[in-house]
């Protein structure tokens, strides 16, 4: 014949195994979850990293036609001024004719300066503020844009990495949650128990400040 004693259910220890349950179900959901979200967060940074590439390739592009440009521009105003000093001036106009668009105002400016004359002219229309190539500037804009690319390839992979560590904590949760139902001393497994829930908690207020990546 049983005993009152027998009869009489542990409520402490039926709360603590319900409590023991639910921490162990939803730091499991939980840990499938950072995993997945670290996995979709290392596929966005490889995609930011792409277009971080992709920018940089056309940067370098236009700083090429930049310094292509430049070049032909510093070659005709090298003919100008040979033909000029010759006192041809058919030929010196020949390539005034020919100066490019982008480089006809930097000349023009630089000409009004009278430079043959005034000693505090600038040197050569190069110098000139008027001086503006949009293969240049489409360069500098495109750097600019790479490096907030970058930016974003760092950002995402803190993400990820972030989300790592919440498995590891979710690990640690599991850890104490089932050491706590190993353990015969009730005030024990009950500290255990807290230590699992306070790092759940944790965890649970921690990754709740990280953006998500859901892909359907």
């Amino acid at each position: 014949m049983a005993t009152a004693a027998e009869e009489k259910p542990d409520r402490g220890r039926t709360w603590q195994e319900v409590l023991v349950t639910v921490l162990l179900v939803v730091a499991a959901v939980g840990t499938s979850w950072s995993s997945y979200q670290a996995t979709r967060w290392n596929g966005e940074q490889a995609k930011a990293a792409g277009r971080t590439n992709a920018i940089r390739i056309d940067a370098a592009r236009a700083q090429g036609q930049a310094q292509a440009q430049t070049q032909v521009d510093v070659a005709t105003f090298i003919a100008w001024v040979d033909a000029d000093r010759r006192g041809d001036a058919a030929i010196a106009d020949f390539y005034a004719e020919r100066f490019r668009p982008e480089f006809r105002p930097a000349f023009n400016a630089w000409m009004a300066t009278r430079p043959a004359t005034n000693p505090d002219a600038p040197p050569t229309p190069f110098a000139m503020p008027q001086y503006q190539l949009a293969s240049r500037q489409e360069a500098e804009r495109l750097d600019a844009a790479a490096a907030a690319s970058a930016t974003d390839v760092l950002r995402d992979i803190q993400i990820a990495s972030n989300y790592v560590l919440t498995v590891v904590l979710y690990a640690v949760v599991l850890f104490f949650a089932g050491m706590s139902t190993k353990i015969a001393r009730r005030r024990l497994r009950w500290i255990l128990l807290g230590v699992g829930c306070l790092v759940f908690v944790a965890a649970i207020a921690w990754i709740a400040t990280f953006p998500i990546s859901v892909e359907i």
